[in-house]
């Protein structure tokens, strides 16, 4: 009907009824002054002749009416008709277009009266039907409305098609934009396919224009909207007050908790009063909890949250009868260099240092006595109930073995320890667990000469001890090593007395004369006066002779000896004086260790020809 009319007034505008026209009328009435007149290029060329007021009326009225239906243009239809499977557009072209409903997926209100845009597809089908796309339409649109979209902020609604790696794939305007897996939502997605197939609204948050990519947020509508409802929660909040919440993220450093609308943090130290290695011992998700407000910051619109709140502290329900002296079982929870902290009741831990571990004196580490998760027995020995501090000890359930020390290790007592360390100056052994003794190393070996512990033994080794001294106030314990054999030197004293004869070879030519091994521990030296033969020649190293002892000095364990006193008489006297003189010093006893010494070493001088 639509197009009848219009075919009618475009006839009527263009005067194709002949009972108007003034040409016939002209032509029956003078048809010499018609032919004079008559314009045959029109005629052979088919075109009537149109007033030219009328053409104009028509051209202005094929203006307002129809469309150029150009393949490469857009233009826009209005909805007259929705079918189950079509949609029938007019463009104002000379018949309606078709569009298949597919096209309008993304846009599931779409109904009658609504404009959209569309492209001349085919302009008559087999059966003379102009089928138009609104798809290649929005592909042309699409782009100038992205970033229209994107520039303005403007919300835009998009077709869910898929899911895909790190999110979805979203239909807006006809191009595929990138929707990631954060931007779905402000809570985190579980079920990604639960969204595929939905038409949402979206903002476009980034467009790539070399590479063409688009990406679009839903999340990205809601927080304003949730921003402004943190500030309205926030407002209301008081601190001490309870609210139920949802576990809505677990982490290894604290719950995140929904309290509808806003999130807030419980951090893992206030999940419970005792000790937790991870938050997912205390909750699950999606668990409903009472939760108590400690603290909030309205400007960074930050909640911290607190459930072991909402119970008694255990230090206030802790046994009052429990004091200083008596004992406690738990268990060990954390374990440091410095000491071990033992849970005696749920959220009451003490401190067990490392030197109440053990009476010994040489501190270790607390592992060296205890492992996380065992069951201990401590004594208290302090208890500070209102600062809620404990301090535990282990030793002191067995005797404190410096009680009877004297009976144990009396002065002259021999014993085995283990050598637990070294110094500079000696060996700190351990008789048992608590009683230490240190060696000094001049009390090592009566021949060795050692200078530092760690040449004569290992640390871990055993070593057989006598008892020195015993200092029970001071807790200190003098050992000796070579004291559990007799001093060779004792019996050398008379092997090798002053006026004595051995022999030996020359060893090495040191200065100012030789050295002689007479045996592993007495080495003597020869000066070089002393060196000298019977033929006037000295000896030389490695050569064999007599030589007989002019100085023993066992306290240094200093031995002089002389190849020349055996056979030169001056020598030989010298040597019988000193032995006088060495016998009457002992029997009488009426000089010290240091005249004889200096005696000695005058009669040394005086035999190499000093002053």
């Amino acid at each position: 009907m639509a197009e009848e009319n219009k075919n009618q007034e475009v006839q009527e505008v263009a005067g194709m009824d002949t009972a108007s026209q003034p040409e016939t009328a002209a032509q029956q009435q003078n048809p010499e002054q018609f032919l004079k007149e008559f314009n045959w290029h029109n005629y052979e060329e088919g075109i009537d002749p149109i007033d030219d007021q009328k053409l104009e009326e028509f051209e202005k009225l094929v203006a307002e009416n129809f469309v150029d239906t150009l393949d490469d243009e857009v233009t826009t239809g209005k909805v007259i008709n929705i079918t189950d499977r079509d949609a029938i557009i007019d463009i104002n072209a000379k018949s309606e277009g078709v569009i298949s409903l597919n096209e309008f997926r993304y846009n599931p209100d779409l109904k009658v009266g609504d404009e959209v845009e569309v492209l001349i597809d085919v302009r008559e089908d087999a059966t003379g039907q102009l089928i138009l796309s609104h798809r290649k339409a929005r592909v042309i649109m699409a782009w100038d409305r992205v970033n229209k979209a994107h520039d303005e902020g403007l919300i835009v609604n998009g077709y869910v098609k898929c899911r895909t790696k790190g999110g979805m794939i979203v239909d807006v305007f006809g191009i595929e934009a990138f929707l990631p897996g954060s931007q779905i939502d402000v809570k985190p997605i579980r079920d990604y396919d639960a969204y595929v197939g939905k038409t949402m609204e979206f903002k476009v948050v980034k467009i790539n224009h070399e590479f063409k990519n688009v990406v679009v947020s839903h999340k990205a509508l809601i927080e304003a909207d949730i921003e402004e409802q943190k500030k309205e929660i926030i407002g209301q909040l008081e601190k001490g007050q309870v609210l139920e919440g949802t576990v809505k993220n677990i982490t290894s450093y604290g719950v995140f908790v929904d309290l509808g609308g806003v999130d807030g943090l419980i951090h893992i130290t206030d999940l419970s009063w005792s000790r937790i290695n991870h938050p997912n011992e205390i909750v699950e998700l999606d668990q409903k909890l009472n939760v108590v407000i400690l603290d909030f910051d309205e400007a960074k619109t930050r909640i911290q949250l607190g459930l072991k709140q909402l119970s008694k502290h255990p230090w206030e329900a802790l046994d009052e009868n429990l004091k200083v002296g008596d004992n406690v079982k738990g268990k060990v929870v954390v374990i440091a260099d410095y000491g071990a902290f033992i849970e005696v009741a749920e959220g009451v831990e003490g401190l067990i240092h490392v030197s109440e571990m053990s009476w010994s004196t040489h501190l270790r580490s607390a592992q060296d006595f205890v492992n996380v998760g065992d069951e201990v027995e401590a004594q208290i020995l302090t208890l500070d109930r209102e600062d809620r501090k404990m301090s535990l000890g282990i030793k002191q359930l067995t005797q404190d073995p410096w009680t009877d020390i004297t009976s144990k290790y009396p002065v002259g007592s021999r014993h085995t320890g283990i050598v637990r360390n070294f110094t500079n100056f000696g060996v700190f052994v351990e008789l048992e667990e608590g009683i230490d003794g240190l060696i000094y190393i001049s009390d090592l070996s009566w021949t060795k000469k050692i200078k530092h512990p760690s040449e004569f033994t290992n640390v871990g080794d055993k070593l057989d001890v006598v008892v020195l001294e015993l200092d029970v106030e001071g807790r200190k314990l003098s050992l000796g090593h070579k004291q559990t054999e007799s001093n060779p030197w004792d019996k050398y004293e008379t092997d090798f007395a002053v006026g004595t004869t051995h022999t030996a070879e020359i060893s090495e030519i040191v200065d100012k004369g030789a050295t002689v091994d007479f045996n592993e521990d007495i080495t003597a030296f020869i000066p070089t006066r002393h060196l000298e033969k019977e033929d006037g020649s000295k000896l030389k190293q490695g050569e064999s002779a007599e030589f007989q002892i002019i100085e023993f000095n066992k306290e240094f364990k200093r031995v002089v000896a002389s190849h020349t006193a055996i056979h030169k008489e001056e020598e030989q006297q010298i040597v019988k004086q000193a032995q006088k003189k060495a016998a009457a010093q002992q029997a009488q006893n009426s000089t010290t260790m240091g005249d004889v010494n200096a005696e000695l070493q005058a009669l040394k001088d005086k035999m190499e020809g000093k002053s």
